[in-house]
């Protein structure tokens, strides 16, 4: 946000922060939910490149909802559906690495 209007709006009364700050999270809270928000937009461009969402809930034994769940990030989606879907689109453990250490912690 530009200082300008920001400065604006804290003249008016109102509070400027972050999403984790409104809800109250702790910085383990923020890191996780980041953590899966990245994962499950790099399922989604990996997946894109080789199959549909069906083939791939087939492949891992899950829905095609569930799958699409967890392209968008939805937070009843467990690390274990990510995890196990993104190795099903052949990403290596070392891949999977690369996505968590590139998320821009708060």
């Amino acid at each position: 946000m530009e200082q300008s209007k920001q400065e604006i709006l804290e003249a008016d009364g109102w509070k400027i922060g972050t999403v984790a700050d409104f809800l109250d999270l702790t910085p383990e809270e923020s890191a996780l939910i980041e953590i899966k928000l990245a994962l499950s937009q790099n399922l989604r461009v990996r997946r894109e490149k080789q199959m549909t969402q069906a083939e791939l809930a087939k492949k891992i034994q899950s829905s095609q909802p569930r799958i699409a769940k967890a392209e968008g990030g939805d937070q009843s989606v467990s690390l274990d559906l990510l995890m196990r879907a993104m190795l099903a689109t052949g990403a290596t453990p070392k891949e999977i690495g690369k996505v968590i250490a590139n998320v821009e912690l708060i």
